[in-house]
């Protein structure tokens, strides 16, 4: 089960998906509030909410057990999820995510507050989906969080980014969803994840500027079973999706299969 970060949804790791459907069932389910969900006007968008549904998806497929791959903020739901539904999880691959001590990063807060005015849609989403040369830019999402923005397609920037555009609904769905960020989800999370017996393996990027560096030897102490922490030279946040050969490398590795 792969859980994609934050505005993006599951088309973030159809590189890996095509790499491991070989030896997984592969799903990709998108977070509620982003992507192609339609939201109940009653329901709660934050990460324990998302845990749950995360819990429906699998009972409604017949998934009993899965491997988890997480990035940004599905990293968070990812260590909700292993120590709320330990039997449930075979292994976890982490890369950049939050942590207990940093949750959310500062980088998200202006964010939260341009979600909490309603704008952050039309000042950054709404531009780069019709620019797409500016959504490549240090303006951009490529610029912020690619290694290597150029290379980010037009057909990724129109399956992230339209749903949550073209609709009042998906508009105020992706700004639930970010306000939902602002609490710290895995405060006091650090017990359950000691005494988890996972296999966890932490792929950090070094050119992350969203996550401090510090974060991927938090995971490494904090995780009771990990299986170490694998640094990605100058890889940047969203590096799951450049560089998918090198998710399935270490998930291969991490279920011991070749």
């Amino acid at each position: 089960m792969f859980l994609h970060g934050f505005p993006l949804n599951g088309f973030q790791w159809r590189g890996a998906i095509e790499r491991l459907s070989a030896h997984r069932r592969c799903v990709a389910p998108d977070f509620l509030g982003l992507g192609y969900t339609e939201v109940a006007e009653s329901q709660s968008y934050a990460p324990s909410e998302q845990v749950d549904m995360l819990v429906t998806v699998l009972d409604k497929l017949s998934i009993s057990t899965v491997d988890v791959v997480a990035n940004d903020s599905g990293g968070a739901i990812a260590q909700l999820f292993v120590t709320r539904h330990p039997d449930r999880v075979r292994t976890l691959l982490l890369t950049n995510c939050d942590v207990e001590t940093e949750c959310p990063p500062a980088a998200v807060l202006p964010v939260i507050e341009m979600a909490r005015k309603g704008a952050y849609v039309d000042q950054w989403l709404a531009p780069w989906l019709a620019d797409k040369a500016l959504a490549r830019s240090d303006q951009g999402i490529g610029g912020m969080t690619y290694t290597r923005p150029a290379e980010l397609s037009d057909e990724a920037i129109e399956t992230y980014f339209a749903p949550l555009v073209r609709s009042p609904r998906g508009r105020d769905q992706v700004h639930a969803y970010t306000l939902a960020l602002e609490a710290n989800s895995l405060a006091g999370i650090g017990p359950a994840l000691a005494r988890s017996t996972v296999p966890t393996r932490i792929l950090w990027g070094t050119g992350d500027t969203i996550f401090s560096q510090s974060s991927a030897d938090h995971l490494d102490r904090a995780f009771g079973n990990s299986r170490g922490v694998r640094r990605v030279p100058g890889a940047r946040l969203f590096f799951p999706e450049e560089y998918p050969d090198l998710i399935a490398e270490e998930a291969r590795a991490l279920w011991g299969v070749r």
